[in-house]
């Protein structure tokens, strides 16, 4: 019996620290040469004549690419609905692939997005960055992240209902254009707005739920969304890291991206 009470708890410690390398333990740096790549990025998929665009997208992928240079240009970036326009550096739209089959969207930018004009850029975005790349294998141009509101509310706190009311339509829009494959919801804020809940991350994490596209319940198409915990909450509760990569896991299984077998 002792035996097998140790090998249960070498096993465990084994997937502790399995799912702790794949989520990032030691961090992935994000150097001025990455954010430097980072806005190249954007730059370019803001441009719809560009070569990269034209080579390396599929059918309509311009004219989305075009529809969120209009509401970034046209809407977001000088926007001034509600009070937090007073007090950013300036707007965080959210960067990535038009064409992703998986957007995250977090809850606000904090003070190295408003200071770099990038979503998830500091400590969570390294974090953020490792769980796309370590453990999905993906890159994070991939993807599309960004999150609810576009400005940094004051001291990084949680957002308001007034401030979530002014800024989610710009949120509901982007996923219009996008159409993902799968919405990643990370922490309560984003779950809760966009599943229009008042459920905690711990009852709505593990299992997907119908996001409707349109905004509204029961119309239009359906994207299923998956909540997980915000990275900012999983470097406070290191302990959570394997809820989040069940999580994960359930997200590539649905669209088949490989699970290496020992972290099945």
């Amino acid at each position: 019996m002792a035996g097998d009470e140790s090998t249960d708890v070498t096993r465990a410690l084994k997937q502790d620290l399995q799912t702790d390398a794949l989520l990032g333990a030691k961090g992935v740096p994000v150097s001025s040469a990455r954010i430097a790549e980072l806005q190249a990025a954007g730059e370019q998929a803001s441009e719809p004549g560009e070569a990269r665009a034209q080579a390396q997208r599929g059918p309509g992928s311009e004219e989305k690419v075009e529809q969120l240079r209009a509401l970034q240009e046209e809407h977001v970036r000088d926007c001034t609905v509600c009070h937090l326009s007073e007090t950013r550096t300036q707007t965080v739209f959210g960067q990535g692939d038009p064409d992703a089959r998986i957007v995250f969207v977090g809850e606000a930018p904090g003070f190295e997005e408003d200071r770099q004009g990038i979503a998830f850029v500091g400590r969570a975005g390294q974090l953020l960055t490792a769980m796309i790349e370590r453990g999905m294998g993906l890159k994070r141009e991939d993807v599309f992240i960004c999150n609810v509101l576009k400005c940094r509310p004051p001291n990084n706190r949680t957002p308001s209902t007034d401030e979530i009311a002014a800024c989610s339509p710009y949120l509901f829009q982007q996923l219009q254009i996008i159409q993902p494959e799968v919405i990643i919801a990370l922490g309560a804020p984003a779950a809760q707005t966009l599943l229009n809940t008042r459920d905690s991350i711990g009852r709505l994490r593990g299992r997907f739920h119908d996001f409707y596209l349109s905004g509204a319940a029961l119309m239009g198409p359906i994207v299923p969304l998956m909540p997980t915990y915000h990275p900012a909450y999983l470097l406070r509760s290191p302990g959570e890291k394997r809820k989040a990569w069940e999580d994960l896991k359930m997200v590539m299984e649905r669209l088949g991206l490989p699970i290496p077998e020992q972290f099945r």
